[in-house]
């Protein structure tokens, strides 16, 4: 057996990066007993069916640092999470969602920046905003390739995945990227104007060697559904080192005295527009839990 990693999944076949080949693989039928299926990401040992026609079956799963359910991926060292200054409107409370989501997958998150030739003060607004945070923050205007190096830096020897609402400018910036039209940019606003997600399934292309892109059809809606509204603060990181100093246990960090967070925000140790965005989040969550029978 020899391992690869799969970058494609059409229809039940994979496609398995091997050395500098791509090979075309069956996955063993124990998978479906074991209710386990591979997904794009995955690190695979494979063993070779036809040399020259390069085909193989998939006989094992390696152990995966980390799995998304929706779009099914594997393995991903980063998230990079798209915003434009204008047109349209940046979603801080979208971004906030994903930004949790990150968190309780223990995948690094980086908020991206783009169009900032749109609109300045806005750019000035966000980065003020998640100042706290130490999220890495990169500024990119795709269409004049501005910050297009240091996103390509930040890349290396990764595999990522951009998300971020339609309109945005993600196939723009991977086209820049690989210098290439890879992601079907043309179609995606000249038939309707609106903007639609051209991406139908999930594949990894190779920047450089040992850098991949994960190009999907977008993240669900980012509906958390991974945490508790009880355990929210801990994902918001710039609050987590004030919650030792709340009076109760379980404080909700909305309507307690004595509470670490709301002190820190007090004194401007927490950006009031996040907290905000906390609350709506919590609030959320805590009316899920409540309706979901």
């Amino acid at each position: 057996m020899i391992q690869g990693k799969i970058i494609d999944n059409i229809s039940n076949k994979y496609s398995v990066k091997i050395d500098v080949n791509i090979y075309t693989c069956d996955a063993r039928g124990k998978f479906k007993k074991e209710k386990l299926k591979p997904v794009v990401g995955d690190n695979v040992n494979v063993s070779i069916v036809d040399e020259n026609k390069k085909t193989g079956i998939i006989e094992e799963i390696l152990p995966r640092k980390n799995y998304i359910k929706r779009p099914k991926l594997a393995n991903l060292d980063q998230l990079i999470f798209v915003i434009s200054s204008k047109m349209p409107k940046p979603d801080l409370l979208m971004l906030d969602k994903q930004l949790v989501f990150a968190e309780i997958l223990k995948i690094k998150p980086i908020i991206l920046i783009n169009k900032i030739d749109l609109d300045e003060n806005t750019v000035k607004e966000i980065e003020k905003q998640y100042k706290k945070t130490n999220y890495k923050i990169i500024k990119t205007c795709a269409k004049t390739k501005e910050g297009i190096d240091e996103l390509k830096e930040i890349l290396k020897n990764k595999i990522s995945a951009f998300s971020g609402n339609s309109g945005v400018g993600k196939s723009t910036l991977l086209n820049n990227l690989f210098k290439e039209s890879k992601t079907l940019e043309g179609s995606i606003s000249l038939k309707n104007k609106k903007g639609k997600n051209t991406t139908t399934n999930i594949c990894l292309y190779e920047l450089e060697e040992n850098t991949f892109i994960a190009d999907t059809p977008g993240f669900s809606s980012f509906e958390i559904t991974e945490t508790e509204a009880e355990n929210l603060a801990q994902f918001f990181v710039e609050f987590k080192e004030y919650i030792k100093y709340c009076e109760f246990v379980g404080c909700s960090h909305i309507k307690e005295q004595n509470c670490g967070i709301k002190k820190a925000l007090e004194e401007n140790k927490i950006s009031q527009e996040r907290y905000k965005r906390y609350i709506k989040i919590y609030e959320e969550l805590k009316d899920k839990e409540e309706h979901k029978w």
